[in-house]
């Protein structure tokens, strides 16, 4: 069944229980699913593990293409990105080298990414604003273990 845009919560919940999985391992909360637009199948889904496997790359959204693996050329122009959080420059401009036409992100209260640059690639960009997602993770930036590793996560120095 081909996805619309009252499906996305539902996929949204797929990245959301990625998150929380990353969380659970003592890692980052962000995750991340590809959805073929044309069936609704999920072709993959990851999560931030950056603190997990020592990782610079590892966000939610390129673990997600990590898991998916190698696939047939032109597939990913059918998919939709699905991520926890506004997607970084990284992860933006990966989802442009793979011509992503559409990324749907739960929030962007906490950061906001590349979404300049998707839209500027022609690519659509859906603000879910997830409340419950958006309070994770403020919280867990708000955290010992958030405040230790947030900015390191997005490239920034820590003020202290």
């Amino acid at each position: 069944m081909p996805v619309t845009p009252a499906d996305y919560p539902k996929y949204m919940r797929i990245a959301h229980e990625q998150a929380l999985k990353s969380l659970s391992e003592g890692g980052i909360p962000i995750g991340g699913c590809i959805v073929h637009a044309p069936t609704g199948d999920v072709l993959s889904k990851g999560h931030n593990k950056r603190v997990q496997e020592n990782s610079n790359i590892k966000h939610g959204e390129t673990d997600a293409l990590e898991n998916l693996g190698r696939v047939r050329e032109g597939l990913l122009r059918e998919c939709i990105m699905f991520t926890t959080l506004s997607p970084c420059i990284m992860c933006s401009g990966t989802c442009v080298l793979y011509k992503f036409p559409t990324v749907v992100l739960a929030e962007n209260d906490n950061f906001v990414g590349g979404e300049d640059f998707l839209r500027s690639q022609g690519v659509e960009v859906v603000n879910l604003k997830d409340a419950e997602i958006t309070k994770m993770m403020a919280d867990w930036i708000a955290s010992d273990a958030g405040k230790k590793i947030w900015n390191e996560d997005i490239g920034e120095v820590s003020a202290e």
